[in-house]
């Protein structure tokens, strides 16, 4: 016998905060990474389907974006997205930076100049009532994916506060 109700997605209760999703910055939104990303663009000629600058300097590059990689992970941040709100927390430890509640967020947008193709990632904006920039994750991996998450989360809060006004009014 069950002493409490089924919850709709297993794990998420109204009442209680439940992560959703972490990931970390790309080392794109390091200098360093951008200037990674640079020298492996600078020769767009493919052969055998590979740029020819990621032929010549992939391999020489690598112990750099590996060092700046370990570095973020040890002394970065990362990204939560949970029933509640979205933050940027220190990648280790419990530490915030900044958060912004999801009912305060109208649109998760990616800044179309931010995108670096090498790496596959963009500038997440995140956008309140009004056109108001609330809050600008950096070097998002696949940020189309994140912003669509992130919408879904929203208007999830959204539904389930209105359908738990309207619970509460029968009251």
């Amino acid at each position: 016998m069950l002493t409490q109700r089924a919850q709709a997605i297993s794990g998420v209760s109204p009442n209680h905060e439940t992560v959703i999703e972490e990931l970390y910055p790309s080392i794109a939104e390091t200098a360093a990474g951008d200037f990674i990303h640079r020298v492996l663009d600078s020769i767009p000629t493919k052969v055998w389907g590979m740029k020819v600058s990621n032929l010549l300097f992939g391999l020489p590059l690598a112990p750099l974006a590996a060092g700046v990689y370990l570095w973020m992970k040890a002394f970065g941040s990362k990204y939560v997205l949970t029933n509640r709100v979205v933050k940027r927390v220190a990648a280790v430890g419990v530490r915030e930076h900044e958060s912004v509640p999801l009912s305060q967020i109208t649109l998760a947008a990616v800044d179309p100049d931010s995108r670096r193709s090498f790496y596959q990632t963009g500038d997440v904006r995140l956008v309140g009532a009004g056109g108001s920039s609330l809050l600008l994750l950096r070097g998002v991996p696949r940020p189309d994916r994140f912003c669509q998450v992130i919408q879904e989360a929203c208007d999830a809060k959204r539904l389930v506060a209105a359908s738990l006004a309207q619970i509460n009014a029968r009251h």
